[in-house]
């Protein structure tokens, strides 16, 4: 079997996306099965979108017939759609309104960076330090969410919370991983 990234470290961003993955996954699953359909439906959906990226990233990684555009594109695409979902159009609603704010802000920031990014000719004149800033942006959304979590009373859903918002930002890690690897080296 033939891979994109021969160096370790470079495989190892991968592994560690793919792994926080599946235990999101299991948790929906458990999610699902615990709390009941009714209450984690949302949810669902957004891992349908987070699944396709998996996906794509280990045709991408393993060069299973999938082109660097073709993974830029419908990775970017359907991680600013779980963005504007999630985030934008049915925020959840959080018990701090400056939180609230934070956090729609920086949605629409990781929106628009995703747009730019997306919409680059050639994308690989985009610098590590603008793809990372994507990344560090969805871990800023998330670690609002967490504090929010935090702030408010536990309850059956606080675990599964807090496992679930975590998977977008680390997704995006490996996403970024990917494309700052690729964008130094030859396709």
């Amino acid at each position: 079997m033939e891979v994109r990234f021969k160096k370790k470290s470079d495989a190892v961003n991968v592994v560690i996306t793919a792994l926080a993955a599946v235990i999101s996954v299991g948790m929906m699953i458990y999610g699902v099965i615990t709390l009941g359909l009714k209450q984690t439906w949302p949810e669902l959906i957004l891992n349908i979108f987070y699944i396709a990226c998996l996906v794509m990233m280990w045709m991408y990684f393993f060069k299973w017939g999938i082109t660097t555009k073709q993974f830029n594109y419908w990775c970017t695409l359907n991680i600013g759609v779980t963005v504007l979902l999630r985030d934008i159009l049915f925020a959840p609603p959080l018990a701090n309104f400056p939180l609230h704010l934070a956090c729609l802000t920086l949605s629409v920031t990781l929106l628009v960076m995703l747009t730019y990014f997306y919409a680059r000719k050639d994308w690989k004149t985009y610098s590590k330090a603008n793809l990372w800033m994507i990344c560090v942006v969805d871990m800023l959304i998330a670690l609002l969410y967490q504090i929010d979590i935090l702030i408010e009373p536990s309850d059956q859903f606080t675990t599964y919370l807090m496992v679930e918002i975590w998977i977008r930002p680390t997704i995006t890690y490996g996403l970024v991983a990917c494309y700052v690897n690729e964008a130094s080296s030859e396709e």
